[in-house]
C-alpha cells in the first residue's frame, strides 16, 4: 500500500466576534494635512494594537500652518455610518474629537446612550480659527450632549479654562481639580488636562477627579510648535483603555508614547511640525540614533512613578 502523505493541519479559525484587537470606534474629521483628525487616531491607535472604526464626521480645509474651514457630513450619514459598523462588531471604547456641529454631537450622543457601558474618551481641541458664534454654539452643544457620556475629557489647560470656566476670576490659572470639578458638574469623572506651565523651560500634564489629582507629569518644552498633538494623545488613551488598561496606566503609557512621538517629529511643509506616530516601525542602525532610543527608554513614564516623573520634553 501506497504511504499516505500526512494532511497539514487546519488554521484554527477566528469565530465571528472573537476578534484579537479590541475594536474602537472614533468620531473626527479627515484631515488632508495629516497632522491630526483621523489620520491621527488611525495611526495612534494602530500603533496601540487596537483595530479602529473610523467614522467621518466632515472634512477640514488646513496645512500644516493652519485651519482655514471645517466642511461638515450631516447627521444621517454620520448615524448610517456608525450603526452600520456597530451590528457588526463589538466595540471596547467610543473617542470624539472635532465632530463639525451641534445635530453631529447629537447623532452621537444618541449612539453612545445606546452603549451606556462603553467608555467615550472626548477630546477638544483649540476651535480660535473659527467663527464666534459657531463657536459657542458647538462649545454649548458639547456640554449639553456630549459631556454627560463622557468618561475622560482631554484638552489642553487654556482650551478647557475658556470653556469650562469662562468666568475666572482667581488670581492664578485654574488648577487641574477645579477643571475637573468644572467638568464633573456636566457628568464628566476623570479630565485630562495637558499643557500647564509648570515653569520656563517646563509643561505639566495632569489626570485628575473633582476630588484629587490621580497623576501628573512633567515635560521639557519643544521649540517646534506641533500640531495633532492632543488627537494623538487621546486617541493612544482610548486604544490603551479599550485593551483593558486601568485609567492611571493608560495615560501612563499615553503620555510616553506622545513624547516620543514628538521627539521623533517631523515637518512635512512649511508650517508646525507633525509627530511621528509610527517612530517605532523605523529601521535604524545608526550607532548614536540606538543610544538616543535608550535614553528615551530610560526616561519612560510608568504607572508606578505617578505622581511626578520628569521626562526629557
Amino acid at each position: 500500500m501506497p504511504d499516505i502523505p500526512e494532511t497539514p493541519a487546519a488554521k484554527p479559525v477566528i469565530e465571528p466576534g472573537e476578534a484579537s484587537l479590541p475594536c474602537v470606534m472614533v468620531f473626527n474629521a479627515n484631515d488632508p494635512s495629516g497632522a491630526g483628525g483621523l489620520s491621527a487616531d488611525l495611526t495612534a491607535m494602530s500603533s496601540a494594537s487596537a483595530h479602529v472604526l473610523p467614522v467621518v464626521t466632515g472634512a477640514y480645509i488646513r496645512d500644516t500652518s493652519d485651519i482655514h474651514d471645517h466642511i461638515a457630513f450631516d447627521e444621517e450619514a454620520l448615524t448610517d455610518q456608525a450603526r452600520c459598523a456597530l451590528e457588526d462588531m463589538p466595540v471596547q471604547a467610543f473617542k470624539v474629537g472635532f465632530v463639525g456641529s451641534p445635530e453631529n454631537l447629537s447623532a452621537i450622543a444618541e449612539i453612545t446612550t445606546d452603549y451606556s457601558d462603553v467608555p467615550v474618551i472626548a477630546y477638544m481641541p483649540d476651535l480660535s480659527w473659527w467663527d464666534e458664534l459657531a463657536i459657542e454654539t458647538y462649545l454649548d452643544a458639547c456640554t449639553e450632549l456630549l459631556l454627560p457620556q463622557t468618561t475622560v475629557l482631554v484638552g489642553n489647560h487654556s482650551t478647557l479654562c475658556r470653556w469650562l470656566l469662562p468666568d475666572w476670576e482667581g488670581d492664578r490659572p485654574p488648577n487641574a481639580r477645579e477643571v475637573a470639578r468644572a467638568a464633573a458638574v456636566h457628568g464628566v469623572p476623570y479630565t485630562l488636562v495637558t499643557g500647564f506651565n509648570a515653569a520656563d523651560q517646563y509643561l505639566e500634564s495632569h489626570l485628575a477627579s473633582p476630588e484629587t489629582v490621580l497623576a501628573s507629569a512633567r515635560y521639557e518644552r519643544f521649540e517646534a510648535t506641533f500640531s495633532g498633538a492632543g488627537d494623538t494623545l487621546s486617541a493612544a488613551l482610548c486604544a490603551l483603555i479599550a485593551a483593558g488598561a486601568d485609567l492611571q496606566t493608560a495615560c501612563a503609557e499615553a503620555l510616553t508614547y506622545l513624547d516620543q512621538c514628538l521627539d521623533a517629529g517631523f515637518q512635512p511643509g512649511m508650517g508646525h511640525a507633525v509627530p511621528d506616530r509610527l517612530f517605532w516601525a523605523h529601521e535604524d542602525e545608526d550607532e548614536e540614533s540606538t543610544e538616543a532610543g535608550e535614553s528615551a527608554s530610560d526616561s519612560t513614564l510608568d504607572a508606578e512613578d505617578f505622581p511626578l516623573d520628569t521626562t526629557r520634553h
